[in-house]
């Protein structure tokens, strides 16, 4: 076999293989096709409920750990804040609109780091601060860059609310209290279960 043989093989195989990902990749997005799909209108990483009902997230009590309070109404009740045995914290809650109009959520929330904000409307600049340890945390990064907390938000209605998370770094396992710190909205003490 000459190499001007092999080399056109090589890319018919190529050919044949990118086609036949296209073809599983627009078979898999072809959907019922009944066109009657109940979709959701807000993003997957986003639940919203109007009014006061309690979150149906798991570990979470009636009573919230903490009350985070901004401007116009802006509300975050802190839910549950559960340490695993992968090193992490996760941070639950509830951002709510306790205001009579329609809030516009600060971007200031998100951070001011460029790698953070450039994901979208998040909850990115929250920071545990372990004042006994002198340590801050930070929401933990995906591989993309991404926060690991609620994204995808920008406005609430008024009386609205959205079940969010945070996720950071453990700190060690001898501390339980924490202050959740977030730009814009009070600072509040919550205990680290678990």
């Amino acid at each position: 076999m000459s190499i001007r043989f092999t080399a056109k093989a090589r890319r018919g195989m190529v050919a044949l293989t990118v086609a036949a990902g296209l073809a599983v990749g627009v078979a898999g997005c072809g959907g019922s096709g009944g066109g009657d799909d109940k979709r959701p209108a807000s993003p997957a990483s986003v639940s919203r409920t109007t009014g006061s009902d309690p979150s149906s997230q798991e570990g979470q009590s009636d009573q919230p750990l903490a009350e985070l309070k901004g401007t116009n109404g802006l509300l975050l009740e802190i839910t549950s804040a559960q340490r695993d045995s992968g090193g992490f914290v996760t941070v639950n809650g509830t951002l709510k609109n306790d205001g009579a109009k329609q809030l516009l959520i600060p971007s200031a929330l998100s951070g001011s780091e460029t790698e953070i904000t450039k994901h979208g409307p998040s909850l990115g600049g929250a920071t545990l601060v372990d004042s006994k340890g002198k340590k801050r945390y930070y929401v933990l990064r995906d591989t993309d860059g991404g926060p690991l907390t609620t994204t995808g938000f920008d406005t609430l209605k008024a009386g609205e609310s959205l079940a969010v998370f945070m996720q950071f770094p453990s700190p060690p396992a001898d501390v339980s209290e924490v202050a959740l710190q977030m730009p814009t909205l009070s600072s509040a003490t919550i205990k680290i279960s678990g």
